[in-house]
């Protein structure tokens, strides 16, 4: 595939659920959906595709019939599973695995959560994921309601960084974020 696709990726907006949420199934506030309609509001998209985790698909499905716009749900677009440490607060995840998250912050690739995704296979399902809308929708605006965690993950590859930067990628709940697919950084095929 030679053309480059530009993908706008959405975060999603904010569920009030604190800690690492990973991939359970929240759903967004009524603040989470405002964000998420501000942030799209007077933009249009040819396609969009969608997590299939409520915080993400219910506003897809809304933006998708509001514009009369196809839509796909992929689950490949999910966030990284963190395995034990799901819906644990940062403060809870110091005490009781304090060693292993530090690990895990110093070395994603390497050192992943305790029953959890690794970064290598984050890295191949998000990847798997916008080569195949690349390939289904170039030529058009494609709009990717996702996560914070994938976004940083596919913002490291574009932008050449290591995951160990992943956590410095700044991914507000409801930003938007423009993504040419494949990247410069030889990511994506």
């Amino acid at each position: 595939m030679s053309d480059v696709v530009a993908i706008d990726l959405l975060r999603h907006g904010d569920t009030g659920c604190p800690g690492f949420r990973g991939q359970l199934d929240d759903v967004l506030t009524d603040a989470g959906r405002e964000q998420m309609r501000e942030a799209v509001a007077g933009r249009r998209w040819d396609a969009i595709v969608s997590s299939p985790l409520a915080r993400c698909v219910a506003f897809a499905r809304w933006k998708a019939g509001l514009d009369g716009v196809p839509l796909h749900v992929d689950p490949r677009l999910m966030e990284f599973h963190f395995g034990e440490w799901q819906s644990m607060s940062m403060e809870a995840l110091a005490v009781a695995h304090g060693d292993a998250l530090g690990r895990f912050w110093a070395d994603p690739e390497t050192h992943p959560p305790p029953g959890g995704e690794t970064v290598p296979a984050f890295r191949a399902r998000l990847t798997a994921a916008l080569d195949a809308i690349a390939r289904a929708h170039a030529g058009e605006a494609v709009l990717v309601v996702t996560h914070g965690g994938a976004i940083r993950l596919l913002r490291c590859l574009a932008e050449g960084r290591p995951a160990s930067q992943m956590a410095m990628v700044n991914v507000p709940h409801a930003s938007l974020h423009r993504l040419d697919w494949p990247c410069a950084s030889g990511s994506g095929a």
